[in-house]
């Protein structure tokens, strides 16, 4: 995510943090690498301008904290103003009707199909009751991407097939919505390869009908500057409420995310971090401006685990590791619990300093590490992963035969294991030796 960005501005840290003393002209030498990379993204000039203009203000005018080096003081600045372009907070939904509903509009090929769904799931997981129309007539696979979204979401899809008449659709898609219970109406709308007259016409005609508490303009990331004019044309028609930025994960150069707010003055409210309908975030403006100074993103990491692991499985996990009773069947499932926040890279850029962590480490390898494993204790028997002790040559030769390992990896990773067990057991008996010597020594360890 805004990788090449990312890098570049943290070069250019480099130089701000060996800053002695802040004067004019090393605030605007070391501004200068920040200004080319922000139009190296595709950042709008005159907001990247207006932005190097506010941090050189700021700094030159900043009181020197005695207790921070100056150049940490600019790289402060920065974060601080590179959160406010991006919004200053989260725009949240509004959800205040009932029925509430949610016009999705944009371009062909931008993801509205696919951010329809994924805004469903998520909306869905936060106790309301979403309907998805199908309001494309256009494009018959469209509904039926919509249609097969809806089944894996177990969240109904209203489609009207060869009705041509937007309005029609809409006007019945609401009715089913009040006899139904659905709370709250996500319309997938027709899109374009281009704007046009006719299009804006038809999304205006919809918006005035079924009057939408959120009008969400789905824009392709990957497109930069253009995302943002095309932005400006559908808000000066549509006056949408926000929009969601996709396709983070590839190469996105990030211009888009960083002149939205400032050119149409309208929030980006979500984005989709991936293919999968779970790859979708709301949009916090001081998170992504972490991530993209390189300074991680803890608090979506933990909301990331909170949602993928079950809180009772890890407290009995916690209480295996803890009694030195850590099997190979427990460590399988710790394996898949992590596969659930997704690609270790994307896990590694959310931990502070993570990225440049990376630098020079091949993180395929250890994603191959980790399927090997999985497949390596998937290879064993119920009584294999249990007791790992009874595991001699021939069943370990068995093991690699099945899982498409050598021996001799089967070896490393069962040698591994056994110094985590009895790191763990160490680590339990320590535990209990601290929790007696508090229980025996009040005023210590907080009694």
């Amino acid at each position: 995510m805004f990788d090449s960005l990312s890098g570049k501005l943290q070069n250019a840290f480099k130089n701000l943090r060996g800053l002695g003393k802040i004067s004019e002209s090393n605030v605007s030498d070391a501004l200068r690498e920040v200004r080319m990379a922000l139009l190296d993204a595709d950042v709008n000039f005159k907001v990247a301008r207006d932005f190097i203009e506010r941090v050189k203000t700021k700094s030159l005018g900043a009181e020197v904290i005695t207790t921070v080096q100056p150049g940490q003081q600019i790289i402060k600045i920065i974060s601080d103003e590179l959160t406010e372009l991006l919004g200053s907070q989260n725009a949240a939904l509004d959800l205040s009707a009932n029925p509430n509903c949610i016009m999705m509009v944009g371009l062909h090929g931008a993801g509205k199909t696919t951010s329809s769904g994924k805004l469903a799931r998520l909306l869905h997981k936060q106790g309301r009751a979403p309907l998805l129309v199908a309001a494309d007539v256009y494009r018959p696979a469209a509904m039926d991407q919509l249609e097969t979204l809806g089944k894996q979401l177990e969240i109904p899809v209203f489609v009207k097939r060869g009705e041509t008449d937007v309005l029609k659709i809409a006007r019945e898609a609401l009715d089913f919505a009040k006899a139904n219970n659905r709370n709250t109406i996500i319309f997938d709308t027709a899109g374009r390869l281009q704007i046009d007259e006719p299009l804006v016409q038809e999304l205006v005609r919809l918006r005035d009908l079924v009057k939408p508490q959120e009008i969400l303009l789905v824009l392709d990331a990957a497109t930069g500057q253009e995302a943002v004019n095309v932005a400006t044309h559908f808000d000066q028609a549509l006056n949408i409420t926000g929009s969601i930025l996709t396709k983070l994960d590839g190469d996105a150069r990030g211009g888009a995310a960083l002149s939205m707010k400032t050119v149409t003055g309208k929030p980006i409210k979500f984005m989709g971090i991936g293919e999968k309908l779970e790859d979708f975030e709301p949009f916090h403006p001081e998170r992504m401006a972490s991530r993209i100074l390189g300074m991680g993103d803890v608090v979506s990491l933990v909301e990331k685990a909170a949602e993928a692991v079950n809180e009772d499985d890890m407290k009995r996990m916690e209480e295996k590791m803890r009694k030195g009773e850590f099997t190979l069947e427990d460590f399988l499932e710790q394996l898949r619990q992590m596969k659930k926040l997704g690609p270790l890279e994307n896990i590694m850029k959310m931990l502070p300093g993570g990225a440049e962590a990376m630098k020079g480490h091949d993180i395929s390898k250890s994603e191959k590490e980790f399927k090997h494993m999985e497949a390596m204790i998937c290879g064993m028997t119920p009584q294999e992963r249990r007791t790992p002790q009874i595991l001699n040559a021939k069943r370990r030769i068995r093991i690699a035969k099945g899982s498409g390992v050598t021996v001799t990896e089967i070896n490393t990773m069962l040698n591994k294991f056994t110094q985590m067990q009895q790191m763990m057991k160490k680590m339990g008996k320590m535990s209990k030796l601290m929790g007696k010597m508090g229980g025996g020594l009040p005023g210590m360890f907080g009694r």
